[in-house]
């Protein structure tokens, strides 16, 4: 296949020390009217969150620069990926970081209200040029004319707050019919802004609001027809809500009870925050990794959220456990289980994954139901 010619500004100097690499920013729109108009203490886990969400999201193994405010520089050095892989990372951040958001806005706290009023959403910027990597005592520090252009990027004259822009520098490297041919999805615009040193600087770009159709609505009745990226099952269990709810946030209690779990590792101290991470050995080899979206518990009602990335054939996914008191020793126990796509073919996944995901699912939540009534039963004896 052969590429347009390549702009000599990215070609190395003898005398130079830089490497090509791809520049990845993903930028949180909306920020600082967020945290203008909410305290600090009030939005900075989620903040913190968000960011965490997006580094998550990472499917094309960047390297992660540094962290600034209300966006994440990443970079990958060598090649850049196709534009195939390039879109496919940009739909997986922007789901995640939506669905998310979907998700905090139904909690009826005070700052689940201001996500409904203030909207936050992504704008990402992805470049390829030339950069020098440098060691600061034990940071790491990306120089260069390049890494200068990535950031004036998201100074551009784009009217809107949630697109990709894909500089020429990186357009350059792609053979642009298959560049038209990813976007089919949305539609693809030509672009430029003029920055004081550099002159005029074109680029293409894409609104990504089409993508907000494939977000969960975790309000919605499920079923296979309208929703056929979600299934659901439900278990009577013989013990009462509140300690169903203490069994299903435990992360030491998981391995008990997930089919083909062997171990959980994570940070006891952040073990009641939303966002916590659990690193999961699974019996049969590999390690998926789990984070807590949501718990939220009454009197009568239990609702577990967490994400689950690297599972079997869905790469990503998100787990809702909701148990419902039906009396005092008594309860209803459903899992929802929510996935953006799969790894492997649709003829595939309709004949065998869908079922073996279910069958999967449906044996984790039996010997969760049996773990719940022999820690009541060992309770009342």
């Amino acid at each position: 296949m052969e590429f347009p010619e390549m702009n000599s500004a990215f070609l190395p100097d003898e005398a130079d020390d830089t490497q090509p690499a791809l520049l990845f920013i993903p930028d949180i729109s909306g920020f600082t009217r967020f945290m203008h108009e909410n305290k600090i203490k009030y939005s900075r886990n989620l903040i913190a969150d968000l960011l965490e969400t997006i580094i998550e999201a990472n499917i094309l193994n960047l390297e992660v620069c540094e962290i600034q405010g209300d966006a994440i520089l990443f970079y990958k050095l060598g090649a850049p990926p196709t534009i195939d892989e390039m879109v496919n990372q940009c739909k997986q951040i922007f789901l995640d970081f939506q669905n998310y958001l979907k998700i905090m806005e139904r909690d009826g706290s005070l700052l689940g209200t201001h996500l409904s009023e203030n909207k936050l959403t992504l704008k990402i910027v992805a470049h390829y040029g030339r950069i020098s990597v440098t060691q600061i005592r034990n940071y790491t520090k990306l120089m260069g004319m390049d890494v200068i252009l990535a950031h004036r990027l998201l100074k551009n004259n784009i009217e809107g707050s949630e697109y990709v822009l894909l500089s020429e520098g990186y357009l350059n490297t792609q053979n642009p019919e298959a560049v038209e041919k990813s976007f089919e999805w949305t539609q693809l615009k030509e672009g430029s802004t003029e920055y004081e040193h550099m002159g005029r600087v074109r680029y293409k770009y894409a609104f990504l609001t089409p993508l907000r159709l494939l977000v969960t609505d975790p309000e919605a009745e499920h079923n296979r027809h309208q929703y056929p990226n979600t299934f659901s099952l439900e278990a009577k269990v013989h013990a009462p809500v509140e300690l169903v709810g203490r069994v299903i946030r435990n992360y030491r209690l998981k391995p008990a009870w997930m089919q083909g779990m062997k171990t959980a590792q994570y940070d006891i101290t952040k073990s009641d925050r939303s966002g916590t991470y659990c690193k999961c050995e699974m019996e049969k080899g590999g390690v998926i990794e789990i984070q807590t979206l949501q718990f939220k518990m009454s009197d009568d009602h239990v609702e577990y959220i967490e994400k689950i990335t690297n599972f079997k054939m869905f790469p990503n996914a998100l787990l809702f456990l909701k148990a419902y008191a039906t009396g005092p020793h008594t309860t209803l126990l459903t899992l929802e289980f929510h996935y953006s796509r799969v790894s492997v073919g649709d003829y595939f996944y309709d004949f065998f994954g869908r079922k073996q995901m279910r069958d999967f699912m449906g044996k984790s939540l039996k010997r969760l139901k049996e773990l719940c009534e022999q820690m009541q039963t060992s309770k009342i004896s």
